[in-house]
């Protein structure tokens, strides 16, 4: 579910202005929709293969393919602010994944390189595969590991550009200019 904090992230900095509902909320789905992936294990998919857990949903072509078909359908009124949202709160997903210390890592540039890929450092506990074994000790580990590296960050950017408009707006107000 950690997922969705890049979304929410981004519709609190861009805002309803420039983003619809139907947009924030497809960005949500997004974030959280190449893990759909996993019904592949009870279709005999190997986690390891292209469209096994992490594969090709996990990739930034399968994203951006994703972000033009959503912005095809909603029509949203601004279709480019939307489409690079869309696209990157879904190329969001197989980034953080590859700040995780297990699984297969990411196949971020699938299909034109299939290597799983992992960042430098990764910091995230991995999430077990499951309801079952979410809701269990190493879940709550998880849970704990995804406040400090994901939810954390994503709140202090966050308080960090809203406390810096609230001081704009009071230096401008405080030299007698409009705010632009």
């Amino acid at each position: 579910m950690s997922h969705a904090a890049v979304p929410i992230t981004g519709a609190l900095l861009l805002g309803r202005g420039r983003l619809s509902v139907p947009v924030i909320t497809t960005g949500i789905i997004f974030a959280m929709l190449p893990d759909a992936d996993v019904v592949g294990f009870g279709l005999g998919i190997d986690y390891a293969d292209s469209w096994g857990h992490r594969g090709a949903t996990h990739s930034l072509l399968f994203a951006a393919a994703a972000a033009l078909l959503a912005v095809a359908l909603i029509r949203p009124q601004r279709f480019v602010i939307a489409g690079l949202f869309l696209f990157v709160v879904m190329a969001s997903h197989g980034l953080l994944d590859t700040l995780t210390n297990g699984g297969l890592g990411a196949a971020l540039f699938w299909p034109w390189d299939e290597t799983r890929h992992f960042a430098p450092a990764t910091p995230i506990a991995v999430s077990p595969i499951g309801v079952s074994d979410f809701f269990s000790a190493r879940g709550m580990k998880v849970l704990q590991s995804e406040v400090i590296w994901v939810w954390t960050p994503m709140a202090v950017l966050v308080a960090t550009v809203f406390g810096l408009k609230q001081w704009r707006k009071r230096w401008l107000r405080q030299n007698g200019m409009a705010q632009q």
